[in-house]
């Protein structure tokens, strides 16, 4: 009897596959337990077209996620943290930080887990984190961690000024 699996099947094969197994195998194992679905020339018109849709998707997807990786490899992001001596932190720059950051300069589309912080950040300086956008694509931020104190004095020079 040939079936077309409807998930990846480690004995079998991958979603979309057309199989040929023996009767009392389909019937009994795969089709009850949603693994496959009989390869009536029905199925295999539909199986065809849901995996032309999703082709066109992941297309979709990667296209999105480059155009991200291009606007973000430009973009630098200025975090202000206390520092002490010789330019250690007091705490840390942490990948939550880095994502809120983000949410404000309207990358709305990056999900928190995706950003490949390898360590915290605990100095000052310029770091390059890593966003992983899409299986395929992984985006290089440029981070830029600088001294409140800096922040501060910008603010009372502009107090100034007025």
């Amino acid at each position: 009897m040939k079936v077309i699996l409807k998930q990846d099947f480690e004995k079998l094969g991958n979603a979309g596959d057309i199989k040929e197994v023996k009767n009392g195998y389909a019937r009994n194992f795969l089709i009850p337990r949603g693994i496959a679905v009989a390869a009536t020339p029905a199925n295999i018109k539909s199986f065809q077209e849901v995996k032309r849709q999703q082709e066109r998707k992941r297309k979709r997807e990667l296209e999105n996620a480059r155009k991200t990786s291009f606007e973000i490899e430009r973009d630098v992001l200025e975090i202000y943290a206390k520092a002490g001596e010789e330019n250690k932190l007091f705490g840390s720059i942490t990948a939550q930080m880095i994502y809120e950051k983000l949410l404000e300069k309207g990358y709305k589309n990056i999900e928190r887990k995706k950003i490949l912080l390898h360590e915290h950040i605990k100095t000052l300086g310029e770091h390059i984190v890593e966003i992983k956008l899409h299986s395929d694509v992984i985006a290089k931020l440029k981070v830029l961690v600088k001294d409140e104190k800096t922040l501060k004095e910008k603010d009372d020079n502009k107090k100034e000024k007025e």
